[in-house]
């Protein structure tokens, strides 16, 4: 189908195969972008797996210090409400090939306990330890995830864009050259052909001549 909107010029078989070089050239590149890619995404599902297997560690020691803490206190509510939101988050970005991964930094201060010592226990204490390290590994955890989710965006995205150049846009432009190309030794075959016999008949047609001349 694409062969017969082609009209078989030197020009468009000049254009021809530069989209094809342009579009082999894109298939390479984007090849080689999905394999950075899956090698980055990799590396980032093996640290998700071990910051996983940590962090549900670190939760099983806070929730454990936590029952423990609201056993001996009643009800660690009002303590917890004197623990101020955490505002030292701080958001950037770096690239890889393209795909923005977000970096998340925790600001690094000296744990600050902000509840009286008197009517507390050490439970209270270690609950409060143990969850500004879920909080920690929490954020690294969601920077890891969050870019695992972006990679496997970019990937989906890039193999889609590489299989439509390797599967449609590749073999049409090589149809596309074959046709023009093919079409153009037909010609010249042609012209040649008719050259010659246009040659044959100018030499018979001389010797015809020559002869009617000898007789005479």
């Amino acid at each position: 189908m694409a062969e017969q909107q082609v009209f078989p010029t030197k020009g468009n078989l000049i254009a021809s195969k530069k989209a094809l070089q342009l579009a082999a050239l894109g298939y390479e590149l984007l090849d080689r972008k999905r394999n950075i890619l899956i090698r980055e995404l990799m590396g980032l599902v093996d640290k998700a797996g071990e910051l996983r297997a940590s962090i549900e560690e670190t939760y099983v020691e806070a929730y454990a210090a936590l029952q423990l803490a609201n056993i001996s206190l009643g009800l660690v509510t009002p303590y917890a409400e004197c623990v101020p939101i955490e505002k030292g988050l701080e958001i950037t970005s770096r690239s890889v090939m393209g795909v923005e991964l977000p970096q998340i930094r925790l600001e690094e201060r000296p744990l600050k306990v902000t509840y009286g010592f008197s009517q507390t226990t050490s439970q209270l204490d270690k609950a409060f330890i143990a969850f500004d390290k879920v909080k920690k590994k929490t954020v690294l955890l969601a920077e890891v995830e969050n870019s695992i989710y972006r990679l496997s965006a970019a990937i989906k995205k890039t193999q889609r864009r590489a299989n439509a150049l390797q599967n449609i846009i590749i073999p049409r432009n090589q149809a596309v050259v074959k046709f023009i190309s093919d079409s153009l030794d037909e010609k010249e075959r042609e012209e040649f052909s008719r050259l010659k016999v246009i040659k044959a008949s100018k030499l018979k047609k001389a010797r015809e001549a020559g002869k009617r001349r000898s007789d005479i």
